[in-house]
């Protein structure tokens, strides 16, 4: 069964990375330390830094600059969605003298004057997030805060309040948050439309199809792929089943590609956008009381 992002975070904020004082409090002597770094049952990351075990690599990359994994990289270990970094986002105390400056290359460096972490492997989640709103573009920082809470991680209201922290021009990217996203493909899609100021529902339940994406003005759905990538030709026959089942309903349906919806989104934009206002004025009207009945 695969982990939800609440079964990885309780996997994931709990102590990985230890001190040598840690390990002394955990019964360890120096001798021991040194016979189980030996023994590879621990592993010593940095001065005075060791892991027990396995740990996910962004950890031990994080903990060998003495830092903290955050932002966008913490939030994609825990299952949410975020556009994808070749850099690994870590939080270091902004006095610290000494650093391995050669992995800090492949980290993107946040730096803070505050406390010490709880965790010396991790930041919190809420640090994460405020993190993550500097790092991407709008669109994609509310996919992600959509995905934050539709996985249950945070609420609307801790969201509301995390947001009074910061200053009065995000109030306009909380205002875009809906945690009925299922994904962040869908997150684009619907701000897509919303752009394009034409009427739209959220997973639409219709009878003899099933539950859609989106209906767009009555007659048009929307299906999103979650993944960027192949999914098998047996989810393929069942789309093209529910397509068919639409089509004799009288509706038209389009999948756009994840690639396509993350990597070029102006151009699925566009794509949509010449669709509606060509087959809109021939479908709206003609079908769109029946099409409504059928989508109930």
């Amino acid at each position: 069964m695969t982990p939800t992002p609440r079964d990885l975070a309780h996997a994931l904020f709990v102590p990985m990375v230890f001190t040598r004082a840690d390990l002394f409090g955990r019964g360890h002597t120096r001798r021991s330390i040194s016979r189980a770094v030996d023994e590879g049952r621990l592993r010593r990351l940095r001065r005075d830094r060791y892991a027990e075990g396995d740990i996910p690599e962004a950890v031990a990359h994080a903990s060998a600059i003495g830092a903290r994994l955050t932002c966008i990289s913490l939030l994609q270990m825990l299952g949410v969605f975020v556009l994808s970094s070749s850099e690994t986002h870590v939080r270091l105390r902004r006095n610290r003298s000494r650093f391995d400056a050669a992995h800090a290359r492949r980290c993107r460096l946040h730096w803070y004057d505050g406390e010490r972490d709880a965790l010396l492997h991790v930041t919190g989640l809420k640090e994460a997030i405020l993190h993550s709103l500097r790092c991407q573009t709008p669109r994609a920082a509310i996919a992600t805060l959509d995905s934050v809470v539709h996985h249950g991680l945070m609420t609307m209201t801790g969201l509301r309040r995390l947001f009074d922290s910061l200053p009065p021009g995000f109030s306009a990217i909380l205002n875009l948050v809906d945690p009925t996203a299922e994904s962040g493909p869908e997150t684009f899609v619907r701000l897509m439309l919303r752009t394009l100021g034409v009427d739209y529902e959220c997973q639409v339940v219709i009878v003899g199809v099933g539950r859609v994406d989106f209906v767009v003005d009555g007659w048009l759905i929307i299906e999103c792929d979650s993944r960027a990538f192949h999914e098998g030709w047996e989810k393929q026959r069942r789309d093209r089943q529910r397509d068919l089942a639409a089509m004799r309903l009288g509706y038209v349906t389009v999948r756009p590609l994840a690639s396509d919806v993350l990597g070029d989104p102006a151009s699925v934009q566009c794509a949509l956008r010449d669709v509606i206002e060509r087959l809109g004025p021939r479908l709206s009207g003609r079908r769109g009381t029946q099409l409504r009945k059928n989508a109930r």
